[in-house]
């Protein structure tokens, strides 16, 4: 576990001084993989920089007992002698923006405003996220796709005007971030002016969308999602009996959902029927239809209350054999998959989400495993996996640039990127608005204990 740790705030160290260091010309030249066989001094060489160029880039390296191996990455920072290091240090104005010259012709120009840092979990979240688009950019060099990168530690404390004042950031195609809110505005107002794409990956405030054509949100807000998800539950289930149970569950954040989803049942004349934890066998046997499916749903995501219906449900399935009986769950449910998948195939359980990572899937292990070679370590234990959700982002976005340029919109299967955990499809939210990511998805443990994911 030290020696884990240690590795891991090394690497930490590396992407503060990758940020830091290239403070003064805010980029890397590259990033290169090592191959077999190679040297940090054929890696100098091949680059035309010196060996404490390279060194001072990637500090890992001077760490007592480091190991070159292949599959590393490494950051190639541009020589003190380089024509193109003293024209990254000229000042903005004196360059032409992204936007001028055709981006399906060059380097694809990225730059990143996320709290990169050990400091608490949002700097460690979006670091293995970071780590995830780095790997993308990796896939996509060997695809002969070339990309420059700007990171920045936009933590919660950082001026962000101060960042933004950084030359670099006006040549930039797309912006990843932010992650706070309270960011927005300035951020906003940044790539409108210099016409730059604003990818924002995970769920924040962005009001900004409504009327700034350059943004791209992969998170709808809590009231959307929900409607997109009720939505789906009455095309999915609209020859269903609906059973919602009450769970007595006062820390539930699922009101708002069942409010919704009973609200359009009854003005849809659908029929459905509420039950409660607390129920009798007898009283909670009536709730359900005996010539109907039954599709069952329950207000709140906690386990400790679905361990309760599971044991009401095969008490009455035990003793109705005959009732059809279908549950719908929610995404935190995909966090007691281990303890309950008997459970979810004997019940036919469907769960929306906007992710799925199946952890068997090849593509999933392979990535792993390429993140172990890279980062000496595993990813994170949560959901959804920060690294792929980075990686996907990452391919789908900049692979879109490449073969559309400025006319990339995101729209659903644009650029044929089969994800490993995150779909992406994102669509226009009003006529002089930014873009949404709609894709939601549903994933089934069915009753032949076959796990699907339905689009």
């Amino acid at each position: 576990m030290k020696m884990l740790i240690t590795r891991y705030l090394v690497f930490l160290f590396l992407l503060t001084c990758s940020v830091g260091v290239y403070a003064q010309s805010n980029k890397w030249r590259d990033i290169h993989k090592v191959k077999k066989k190679e040297t940090l001094y054929s890696i100098a060489r091949e680059y035309s920089i010196t060996i404490d160029e390279l060194l001072n880039a990637n500090p890992e390296t001077k760490v007592p007992g480091y190991q070159l191996k292949k599959g590393s990455l490494l950051f190639i920072p541009f020589s003190s002698n380089s024509a193109q290091a003293s024209a990254s240090a000229q000042p903005a104005t004196s360059r032409p923006q992204a936007s001028q010259t055709d981006v399906r012709q060059r380097e694809i120009r990225l730059g990143v405003l996320l709290p990169l840092h050990d400091i608490n979990g949002d700097g460690r979240r979006m670091t293995e996220y970071y780590r995830g688009m780095l790997m993308a950019c990796d896939s996509l060099r060997c695809e002969g796709i070339s990309i420059r990168v700007d990171a920045f530690n936009a933590s919660e404390q950082c001026n962000i005007n101060s960042l933004l004042a950084t030359p670099q950031l006006a040549q930039c195609d797309v912006i990843f971030g932010p992650l706070y809110s309270a960011q927005m505005p300035a951020v906003s107002n940044f790539v409108k002016q210099h016409d730059i794409k604003l990818f924002i990956p995970f769920s924040i405030d962005a009001p900004q969308i409504k009327s700034n054509a350059s943004i791209y949100q992969v998170y709808q807000t809590n009231p959307e999602i929900n409607a997109s998800i009720v939505s789906r539950f009455l095309r999915q289930f609209k020859n269903h009996h609906t059973v919602i149970i009450d769970c007595q569950d006062s820390a539930s954040t699922k009101g708002a959902f069942t409010s919704l989803l009973r609200s359009q049942l009854k003005s849809s004349g659908r029929s459905f029927s509420i039950t409660s934890t607390k129920s009798t066998e007898t009283n909670f046997a009536k709730a359900f239809s005996k010539t109907l499916p039954n599709v069952v749903i329950l207000n709140t995501e906690r386990s400790p209350q679905l361990n309760v219906v599971f044991a009401k449900l095969n008490g009455l399935a035990n003793n109705a054999p005959n009732l059809q009986i279908t549950l719908f769950g929610y995404t935190e449910w995909m966090m007691y998959t281990r303890y309950n998948l008997d459970n979810y195939y004997r019940f036919n359980v469907y769960i929306p989400a906007t992710f799925y990572t199946n952890p068997l899937s090849t593509a999933t292990r392979r990535f792993e495993q390429k993140y172990r070679w890279n980062f000496h370590e595993d990813m994170l234990a949560a959901l959804p996996r920060f690294a792929i959700t980075g990686f996907d982002h990452t391919y789908f976005f900049l692979k879109g640039l490449h073969e559309y340029g400025k006319n990339f919109n995101g729209a659903l299967g644009s650029t044929g990127y089969t994800p490993i955990q995150t779909p992406l499809g994102f669509e226009r939210i009003s006529p002089n608005g930014g873009w949404q990511n709609k894709r939601i998805l549903m994933v089934n443990y069915s009753p032949s204990k076959q796990i699907r994911v339905i689009y």
